[in-house]
């Protein structure tokens, strides 16, 4: 059978005019010409998530490094995912030293900003050059303060989608004017899926066994990401309650519209579907900003990220940012299940061709310490990416953690044991795995492998 003779074959466009909407499809067998899919190849995708004002790292530190590492309690979530993620030890970016205000703007371009500086390009945008022939979106850009991590190569910060009902329009709803304006007004309070599913139906008519298992997990994918886009965009709206210390542990954390969690998780599932469907193949994520990073009230903390990274020893700060580490960390793997159970154009995971990369461009925020950055680096398989081990930059400059001696460590956050271990050579090895043809990259000095 050649290619003319696939009578089977469903163009891609053809099948997204067929729709009422322009919902984005997942990518299937019956999509792809014969010849160019054996095998069927995924794209490769790229995910940045970004926690302020670092973590409390005596609790978050591995001190082990190889493939025999201990998790540290606030990494305990990521146990499941051990065989496809390496924590990575002792990453710094020279250009951010001592500028603690601009760790969010250089943790992906590796520039040195100073007063009359102007930032350079993030690597998520020397992605996207790539891929972006391949997509309806060159990129997308997540940030609950409205503080994108994506900057473009004259130093402009892109603007940044927060509400999940934003971001899921701009994958599922129909473009403005015309008919099309006119069929959303009269459809407006219907679902995507609704308008559709009898398209869809059609459609799975000429789909193979395999992609109408692959369209059903979609459908059900779409429906819950609906309801719950909903509620997380009403928990944005809640107000924190304003309590006295002592009534701080009887905070209600029951009502669904105030929990925090309900809206990374939504964010997560969103990605998810973005990379899914093809929409784009790089995305970011930040979950706040140096100064404005949210409370989580669900779990009894009320006070702002920036307020218990300042704790000047106070030991319940201490111990609600390790909780408040630990639950960023909990969404984080939530995201690397989602991406291990949801199948690509091939049939594996997506997990296996999407590097995504979580982090912070501060590690000690009491004293905005920004050397020996907290990293973790997830998926990617397909890309070439080897995981299982703790890679620790650190090991042959200093003379081992000093967990049991606060102040010790901290000056490990400080300054850096090693001052060639630049983050953007683990960019510039990630801008590289995802096809750019570059060998620098901000102020790389070498390429890490993992």
């Amino acid at each position: 059978m050649n290619f003319l003779s696939q009578s089977w074959l469903i163009s891609r466009r053809h099948a997204l005019r067929a729709l009422g909407t322009c919902i984005s499809l997942p990518m299937l067998e019956c999509m792809v010409p014969l010849r160019a899919a054996e095998p069927a190849s995924s794209p490769r995708r790229s995910a940045f998530i970004y926690l302020a004002n670092g973590v409390h790292s005596l609790n978050y530190q591995v001190t082990t490094p190889g493939n025999d590492y201990q998790l540290s309690r606030s990494l305990t979530p990521l146990e499941k995912h051990r065989q496809a993620i390496t924590p990575i030890s002792g990453l710094h970016h020279p250009g951010g030293l001592g500028h603690h205000h601009n760790c969010i703007k250089i943790w992906l371009t590796g520039g040195r900003l100073g007063p009359t500086d102007r930032n350079t390009i993030s690597v998520d945008q020397k992605m996207a050059e790539i891929t972006a022939q391949h997509t309806r979106y060159s990129s997308m850009e997540i940030a609950i303060n409205q503080e994108s991590l994506a900057w473009t190569a004259d130093g402009t910060g892109l603007p940044s989608l927060r509400r999940c009902s934003e971001i899921f329009a701009s994958l599922f709803a129909e473009p403005k004017g015309g008919v099309a304006a006119q069929r959303r007004a009269l459809r407006r309070k219907a679902s995507v899926l609704d308008d559709n599913l009898a398209e869809v139906r059609r459609l799975e008519q000429k789909m193979g066994t395999a992609d109408k298992g692959r369209m059903e997990q979609y459908l059900t994918s779409v429906r819950e990401a609906e309801i719950r886009t909903r509620r997380a965009d009403a928990w944005l709206d809640t107000p924190l309650p304003d309590v006295s210390d002592a009534d701080r542990k009887r905070t209600n954390r029951d009502i669904a519209n105030t929990m925090a969690g309900d809206y990374f998780r939504t964010v997560y599932d969103l990605m998810v579907l973005a990379f899914q469907t093809d929409v784009t193949r790089v995305a970011t994520f930040s979950m706040g900003g140096e100064g404005q990073a949210i409370a989580i009230p669900e779990i009894g903390i009320t006070e702002s990220r920036h307020q218990l990274s300042h704790h000047g020893g106070d030991q319940g700060y201490m111990e609600k940012l390790t909780n408040y580490d630990t639950f960023a960390i909990e969404q984080f793997s939530y995201f690397l299940t989602r991406l291990a159970e949801t199948k690509d154009v091939n049939d594996k995971p997506l997990l296996d061709s999407t590097m995504s990369l979580f982090g912070s461009g501060m590690s000690y925020g009491h004293s905005h310490g920004n050397a020996n950055l907290p990293l973790v680096l997830a998926g990617g398989s397909a890309l070439g990416l080897r995981h299982g081990s703790h890679l620790d930059f650190n090991q042959g400059h200093f003379d081992g953690y000093q967990l049991d001696q606060p102040g010790e460590h901290y000056r490990l956050c400080s300054r850096p044991a090693n001052p060639d271990a630049h983050m953007s050579n683990l960019l510039l090895m990630m801008a590289q795995r995802m096809g750019v043809e570059i060998d620098q990259f901000g102020d790389s000095n070498s390429v890490i492998e993992v």
